[in-house]
């Protein structure tokens, strides 16, 4: 099997048996982002123990790129510190930039390399990056409630 079509079997997993989708009642922090130009929306919330992320769940429509690697990301980021969930979000959001040169780091972005290829096609780089934009907003605004 070739890497783009195990790659394609990784967005349609995520994409068919997302992870985390349940929108909780008990966030630190819940946001909602839209993005224009396709549509596709998200709605999701953190959940802080300190400065672990404890939670994060979401709800959305969309395209099976926006809500598969919204899927990928919270399995990725539940468990890790802020400062980890920054470094790899920061990962993501170069591979998305890269306009297909880079591969991604499969021992940092796990699943989320699937997506590599989304950055050759400008107009999809948007719905992979909604709910990390989306999960970076929510985080920052429930690190702030934790520190009053």
């Amino acid at each position: 099997m070739q890497l783009d079509n195990l790659y394609q079997e990784v967005i349609l997993d995520h994409y068919k048996n997302p992870q985390n989708k349940v929108l909780a009642s008990d966030n630190d922090a819940q946001v909602h982002h839209v993005n224009p130009s396709c549509g596709d929306e998200v709605t999701l919330g953190v959940k802080l123990d300190g400065d672990k992320i404890a939670s994060i769940n979401w709800d959305g429509v969309g395209c099976s790129i926006s809500q598969a690697s919204t899927s990928i990301m919270s399995d990725l980021l539940i468990g890790k510190s802020l400062d980890e969930a920054t470094a790899i979000s920061e990962d993501f959001l170069h591979l998305m930039q890269s306009k297909g040169s880079e591969e991604g780091n499969p021992d940092v972005l796990e699943d989320a390399v699937a997506l590599a290829g989304v950055s050759k096609y400008p107009a999809r780089i948007k719905c992979a990056l909604l709910g990390w934009m989306a999960f970076k907003d929510a985080s920052v605004q429930a690190h702030s409630k934790e520190e009053k």
